[in-house]
Order: structure tokens, then sequence, then C-alpha cells
């Protein structure tokens, strides 16, 4: 399955900021790296501070986050229809797409279903396309204000109760990205990449709740649900490499850990307990580019 290169800043390499400095991808793991939900929802986050967090309210934490997940899948993102054709990555199947204007497409008289032929990647090609608009567009365009409420509401109890894990492990996706609150527009040539395991759709649905549309743009958000992370990373280098292009992984799992290994990058490890080495809040830049440069040798021009 071949994928369109794009350009640095949104997916596309940039000759001239591939000239000037070494460009730098990103990979991230999603659950239980940049984001908390499976230990919220098990209890084992607040189990690793030994009574210092309250685990009935971590299960209903995570709990409204699943709900959240599945309400904006299923009412905004076609999710019922497309559960069981899950692709790894927003544009694989863009081949199919005839450009055809989506403003007065009726999907719900297209009949998509089985057989999984030309006709039907067609329909679930433009869904796709309009679930990457909504993406583009933004929660806020698409919620109503109550929803918009419950969940930046939401957002800020998990953020509190994890002692600032989301918001902080947003800020180093946007340090990575060169932006700061002085410069808020990237202005560097690294890219944010997430490789999940998770299926496709409700990727790109956490990806908008907890609030990472602004550094990850849809088109890198990969899923390894059927072809392995290890696939994942090589479509990534596929898409990115040059001379001066340099890689690293960043998750909590051993699938990431092995698949950078093989493809010779360096490997950051998230855990949650809090005397962990690195976690959120904690991970910061120069830590990533001390790692890099034990792969890749040291430039004058890193920052």
């Amino acid at each position: 399955m071949d994928e369109t290169v794009p350009d640095l800043a949104t997916g596309q390499a940039s000759t001239d900021a591939m000239m000037n400095q070494p460009a730098k991808v990103y990979i991230w793991d999603m659950d239980e790296t940049l984001i908390l939900l499976k230990s919220l929802l098990d209890g084992s986050y607040a189990g690793s501070f030994d009574g210092l967090k309250d685990r009935d309210k971590s299960v209903e934490i995570g709990k409204r986050w699943e709900n959240l997940i599945l309400e904006l899948c299923d009412e905004h993102f076609f999710y019922e229809e497309i559960e069981n054709y899950n692709e790894p990555f927003i544009n694989a199947l863009s081949e199919y797409d005839d450009g055809k204007d989506l403003a007065s497409y009726d999907f719900e008289a297209d009949c998509f279903s089985s057989p999984y032929d030309d006709v039907n990647k067609r329909k679930l090609a433009y869904r796709h396309r309009a679930i990457k608009e909504k993406y583009a567009k933004g929660l806020e365009k698409i919620l109503d204000q109550h929803m918009v409420k419950v969940w930046n509401d939401l957002y800020s109890l998990t953020d509190k109760y994890t002692d600032d894990w989301l918001s902080s492990a947003h800020k180093l996706l946007e340090e990575a990205l060169g932006k700061s609150t002085t410069m808020p527009t990237a202005n560097s040539s690294s890219i944010n990449c997430i490789v999940t395991s998770g299926s496709l759709v409700p990727s790109l649905a956490k990806c908008l709740l907890y609030r990472l549309d602004d550094v990850v743009s849809s088109e890198n958000v990969y899923s390894s649900w059927e072809v392995g992370k290890l696939q994942c990373f090589k479509w990534i280098k596929e898409r990115f490499d040059g001379p001066n292009v340099r890689f690293c992984a960043i998750g909590d799992g051993h699938e990431e850990c092995s698949a950078a290994q093989v493809m010779k990058w360096p490997f950051i490890k998230i855990e949650f307990r809090p005397d962990a080495p690195h976690r959120f809040p904690g991970l910061d830049m120069p830590t990533i580019q001390n790692y890099m440069d034990v792969i890749y040798e040291p430039s004058s021009k890193d920052g």
C-alpha cells in the first residue's frame, strides 16, 4: 500500500528546511503515552500512587472518556457503518476517491456495505475525506455548546487528576514542532506522527478529544491494528526519509520498542509510575535530543 508523500510542515518535506537543518520525525504512541485511558479504567494508574489517588474517581473518569469517544465516533465519524473496515491511515483509499463534492452527498442513502469492492471502497474513501475535513475544523465546529462544555470539563478534570499529564504531553508536542507562546505556528522542519494499536477512526476521535489535532495532522495518524507497528514505522520512514532526517519513537509498549530497534531508531519508554524516569510531566526536548544524539551524530544546528 503506497501513500502519497506530502510537504514536511503538514506532512510534506520542504527541501529548503531539510537543507538548513536536520528534519526530525517524532513517532508517538497514543494510549498510556500521550494520553491515559486504560490505566484509568483498570485503576492501575491510581494504584501506582500507593493510595494517594482515588481509584474510583479514576475508573469514573475513564468511563466518561470511553462514552465520549464512542459518541463522537458514532454521531460524527460514521463508526457504526465502518467499524469493520479499518484502514491504517486516513489517505489509504485516496486512489478510490474521485473528488466528488460531498456538500450535498447523502451518506445514509449510498448503501455502503459488503462486499468490500471498488464501489464500496469509493464510498469509504468519501467517509474518510469527510472525517478528515471535520478533523481539520476541530471539535468546537462539530459539537454543540453543551457537548463542548462537557468535553472541556472532562479534559480539565482529567488533567488535574493526572497532575497535568495531558497538557504536559501537548506542550511537548508543540515544542517538538518549534511552537511557543510567542511563535504559535510551527517554525521548524519537525513533524509529529502517532502510531497506535487502536483502530483508525476512534484514534482520530481521541486526537480531537485530547486536543492533539493542532500538533498532529490527520494524515500523520497511523493505526497498526492489523499491520503492526513495524510496518507503520516503515511507511513513515519511506514517506519522510532523506539524507538528514532523524527519527525518534516514544511509547510505553514492547511492540514499538522492538520496531524502533529494527529501524535503528532511538526509543524512549514512557511509564506512568510516579518514580518513572520518563513520564508526563517530566519528559522534555533536551532529553529526547540526548537519545537521538546516541544514534545520530550530534549537529551544531540541533536545538
